[in-house]
């Protein structure tokens, strides 16, 4: 979700720093768009780290058993679910 936000910030960083000659007095055009370029840079990789992290740890495990049970004649499911798996 956060690449395409880290791409638009690379973006405008990218259009600020080099191709925008405007000047204004109290703000660093230039530097505004480095910074932008890096927290672009920055929100890509955290979502990708945290992208692999959901990954890698996986899901469950679930196991189901069905049998009757003899004294009442009743059918019993039994359902285990492992989530560190």
């Amino acid at each position: 979700m956060y690449i395409g936000l880290g791409i638009f910030l690379i973006v405008v960083g990218a259009i600020l720093t080099f191709a925008l000659n405007a000047s204004v007095d109290a703000v660093n055009l230039g530097m505004i768009g480095w910074i932008c370029m890096a927290a672009g840079a920055l929100a890509i990789l955290l979502s990708l780290v945290m992208t692999n992290r959901r990954t890698a740890a996986g899901g469950y495990s679930a196991r189901r058993v069905s049998h009757t049970d003899p004294a009442t004649g009743s059918r019993v499911d039994e359902v285990d679910v492992d989530p560190n798996r």
